[in-house]
């Protein structure tokens, strides 16, 4: 809580040199082998979006174009254009990143965009990466490919990893069916209105004889899908017909061609996202492809994992072949503990759909977008912990249980769904700075303590409070020209996004690194299994133990999710009789064998280590 921060003080000091210590110059270079030996779970992520971070190099800002915005993409005052950040700006700070405690960086993509997209008047710029045209290279406006592996080659000295966030279900907007484009997108057209063995619909001119449909996977039968015209009239313009790399990303016939998704049925899997083109990942030679240029950037860098973009939106048989091949590739070089993690992006409490993806996906692990859903629900809002007790409960449904959802990042708010803090004002309007300030603390102190990776979205350690989803949730670090951005009034700072915010005084910052510093040093924080112990059926007590895999030692975590003090009895391990607190407030003998009385103020948080 911000009216309590003084008890987190000393605390805070202690993990502060630790930290420090870590990123002081002169320091010696952590082991490469070191850094890859952590698992997946001991890692503590900071999610970034290079444009809008730091801006090392102001040369590349309009990304080598001449011209108006709708020619560079650049124009700093709007949101959804390139502001100026770069590799060599991102590079720049990471002794603020890892001042965290942060121990792996994901940047949103930054392969080499269409500039600007959009229908007239309502254009908009590829500063946040997802309308890739060149696999192979780094966007100019953010740097070079050496500028990539000198951030990378930095980064591991830290004993830091990266994390690169890609995509395979579609490639930037280049492909124009002619019966649309005046339309600018076009309606999805299904399989049985318009079958690939005819010329626009059922009723058409024969045309790809032989092909038995897509679900045969063979390399023969594909072979024989030669005319992309069966849904719509296929045309690329001729200034845009060798703008893809691989070159083999310029051919339509590589794509599904049938119209706008409609994210529901079929087309979730075959249509468009918003217009980009939708690669046919279920032809063998899309496959084989998408591995070689992704595992050519672990050859040539050294990444450490991959973020997977849109996943529920490609067919599940391409994830059980592509996943398997890049986790493979990774540990012939060297690689043991590469990671993927797939987005599939909801907005529901229901851990089944992402669970589903895991399973049915053979995806390694998932964002646990149900995780933020709890969490807006029961910090952010007044929905009782008892929704918390359910969402771990059904840790059961992944492909291997707890064990899975232990890998599985965890986050609050992100760059399409909003921010936490804009959730928190959302859910609790009535409450003033210092509550706001108090539940966005709580919201931080359970990622970092409990089951999953903790994924920190840049911006929430300075109390950035985004107006909304995607670019209004994308705010510059370095000061902002955005008025939208800046009329913002951020939690815990009086300054706004007008300023520079690289505040590592800010009580957010300071709590971060205080929780990273004790989950780093707690086994049981990282890899212990979880039992819930009480969850209230109102707003208020959250118990939680985690035990160290190694000695069986118990960790009490406890929250209170509401505006009270609460004191009561808390069932605990009948060996744990004497505890110590590493944050906030706790017993320092139990009760009884088996109980331990605990007291928390309003909106208070404590973690208590038994002896």
């Amino acid at each position: 809580m911000a009216r309590y921060w003084p008890r987190l003080a000393v605390g805070f000091l202690i993990g502060a040199a630790v930290v420090g210590s870590l990123s002081a110059s002169g320091r010696s270079a952590v082991p490469i082998a070191d850094t890859r030996a952590r698992l997946p779970q001991d890692e503590i992520i900071y999610f970034v979006m290079p444009d809008r971070f730091e801006n090392g190099d102001v040369k590349n800002d309009r990304g080598g174009q001449k011209g108006d915005r709708l020619k560079t993409g650049y124009d700093p005052a709007a949101k959804g254009y390139f502001h100026g950040g770069d590799l060599k700006g991102l590079t720049s700070r990471l002794d603020y990143i890892q001042g965290m405690g942060v121990t792996a960086i994901w940047l949103t993509p930054i392969f080499k965009n269409k500039v600007v997209q959009g229908p007239k008047g309502d254009e908009s710029a590829g500063y946040h990466g997802y309308w890739i045209t060149d696999f192979t290279s780094v966007d100019p406006h953010l740097g070079t490919n050496a500028d990539f592996k000198a951030f990378v080659d930095a980064a591991h000295a830290r004993g830091m990893k990266v994390y690169m966030d890609i995509i395979a279900n579609h490639t930037a907007d280049v492909i124009q069916p002619v019966e649309c484009v005046d339309k600018g997108q076009c309606d999805y057209r299904s399989r049985a209105d318009y079958p690939y063995q005819r010329k626009g619909g059922v009723d058409g001119a024969p045309i790809n004889p032989g092909f038995n449909g897509d679900a045969d996977a063979s390399v023969d039968n594909w072979a024989k899908l030669t005319d992309p015209n069966y849904a719509f009239t296929v045309r690329v313009p001729k200034a845009e017909a060798h703008v893809k790399k691989p070159e083999w990303l310029n051919d339509p016939i590589y794509y599904h061609n049938r119209g706008n998704s409609a994210f529901k049925g079929e087309s979730s899997t075959m249509g468009d996202f918003v217009g980009l083109d939708d690669l046919a990942t279920e032809n063998p030679r899309v496959v084989r492809g998408l591995i070689d240029i992704y595992a050519k950037w672990i050859d040539d860098f050294g990444i450490d994992g991959f973020r997977v973009d849109t996943q529920q939106h490609v067919n599940p048989e391409f994830w059980a072949q592509w996943a398997p091949a890049i986790v493979a590739h990774a540990k012939q070089r060297g690689i043991p503990n590469f990671t993927i993690f797939g987005e599939n992006f909801t907005d529901v409490m229901e851990p089944g759909r992402t669970a589903l993806r895991n399973r049915v996906d053979k995806m390694p692990n998932v964002l646990d977008f149900p995780f933020a859903r709890a969490m807006v629900d029961t910090v952010g809002g007044n929905a009782a912990p008892s929704e918390l007790a359910r969402l771990f409960a059904m840790d059961a449904l992944y492909e291997q249980g707890e064990k899975t959802a232990q890998t599985n990042p965890t986050f609050l708010g992100n760059h399409d769904a909003g921010r936490f803090s804009m959730f928190v004002r959302m859910g609790s309007p009535k409450a003033d700075a210092d509550e706001q300030l108090d539940r966005v603390m709580l919201g931080h102190a359970m990622m970092l303590t409990l089951r999953g990776v903790p994924t920190i979205y840049y911006g929430d350690e300075q109390g950035f409070v985004s107006d909304g989803g995607d670019q209004a949730a994308r705010e510059d670090m370095f000061p902002s020209k955005v008025a939208v951005y800046n009329d913002n009034k951020l939690i815990g700072t009086g300054k706004t996004t007008a300023d520079a915010n690289w505040d590592t005084n800010h009580p957010l910052y300071r709590t971060i690194a205080l929780l990273s510093r004790i989950r780093s040093e707690s086994l049981a924080l990282r890899r212990g299994l979880q039992k819930t112990r009480f969850a209230a059926e109102e707003p208020g007590l959250f118990a939680v133990s985690r035990f160290d895999p190694d000695t069986g030692k118990e960790y009490l975590l406890l929250f209170n999710t509401s505006t009270k003090p609460i004191s009561q009895n808390v069932e605990v391990d009948v060996a744990s009789r004497e505890f110590t607190a590493l944050a906030g407030q706790c017993a320092t003998t139990a009760s009884a064998p088996g109980s331990v009385r605990v007291t928390l103020a309003p909106l208070a948080y404590a973690v208590c280590a038994a002896k």
